[in-house]
């Protein structure tokens, strides 16, 4: 509270750094600054906000691996994005907010590259039109960069390809260069799959989530009989699309099923829109 107060103009440098030997100090340390930052960064308050984005910036710098492994999953990504979507707090969260956090989440992509759901997430937002272009990096008002981390080669998990492509490249026959070639040729279409398939998943989430809060209000409005012909049409529209994305949402799980994290929000979306149309069979039928 000290280090996001409000009626601090300027940033609490002492109170900061406090906050981050906790977070090195605790072994939960970097869950639980997380959800307490996400709360504050979700403020109302402009300036408390401002104040949460620094203290998570100096936190990025100095909290090392644990935490930058927590900013990379969906689960704080997520909070983050709802100050920007206009659908959770977008509507009325400050420019100078929204600014902020648009360039916390692309620095993140430069300076870890390797972090695929930080760069799906981003990506996600221009796909949405949330973010328009990439935020220039005002240099003076940027912390500098986290210690250096292993750059992840797209190599890094196979052990193989890794050998064989360095042994191709150290050769001086043009055949073997050729084969070098081919070799990361193939492995980039491998990562590039590997990347529309996490963007049909969050399309695919995402179009769970407001098709099945759309039902929800026709749904209500249909019990009290004040639906019009149109929206009658609607709701009978929105309802054979989402049965129609349940057999994606069961594909997305079985190509999940090695990331527990990811499967979960996938049961949780299919979870929401089997609900809804349970609801929708139920309110339909017995009307």
């Amino acid at each position: 509270d000290k280090a996001t107060d409000p009626s601090i103009p300027e940033e609490n440098w002492e109170c900061i750094q406090r906050f981050c030997e906790q977070v090195n100090a605790d072994t939960e340390g970097p869950l639980l600054a997380l959800r307490l930052l996400a709360h504050k960064i979700q403020s109302p308050q402009e300036r408390e906000a401002l104040h949460a984005l620094t203290v998570l910036e100096t936190c990025v710098n100095n909290c090392g691996d644990r935490f930058h492994s927590e900013i990379a999953k969906f689960r704080f990504l997520n909070e983050l994005i709802k100050v920007l979507s206009p659908k959770y707090y977008g509507t009325w969260s400050s420019d100078k907010v929204k600014l902020r956090v648009t360039e916390v989440i692309f620095s993140w992509t430069v300076w870890f590259p390797q972090e695929v759901k930080i760069r799906d997430a981003y990506q996600m937002l221009k796909k949405q039109g949330i973010v328009k272009e990439d935020p220039k990096l005002p240099e003076d008002k940027i912390l500098p960069p986290p210690s250096p981390r292993p750059q992840n080669s797209i190599f890094d998990t196979d052990e193989e390809k890794s050998k064989l492509l360095a042994r191709l490249l150290k050769s001086s026959h043009p055949e073997d260069l050729q084969a070098a070639n081919r070799l990361i040729q193939s492995v980039v279409r491998e990562e590039q799959e590997k990347s529309a398939q996490v963007s049909r998943r969050l399309n695919a989430i995402s179009e769970v989530s407001e098709n099945v809060r759309h039902m929800d209000e026709l749904l209500e409005n249909y019990r009290r009989q004040e639906l019009s012909s149109a929206d009658q049409d609607t709701l009978q529209a929105l309802f054979q699309r989402c049965e129609k994305l349940r057999p994606l949402l069961f594909r997305l799980a079985s190509e999940a099923v090695a990331d527990d994290e990811v499967l979960a929000e996938i049961l949780q979306a299919n979870d929401k829109l089997t609900r809804a149309l349970g609801q929708y069979r139920q309110v339909v039928s017995h009307q």
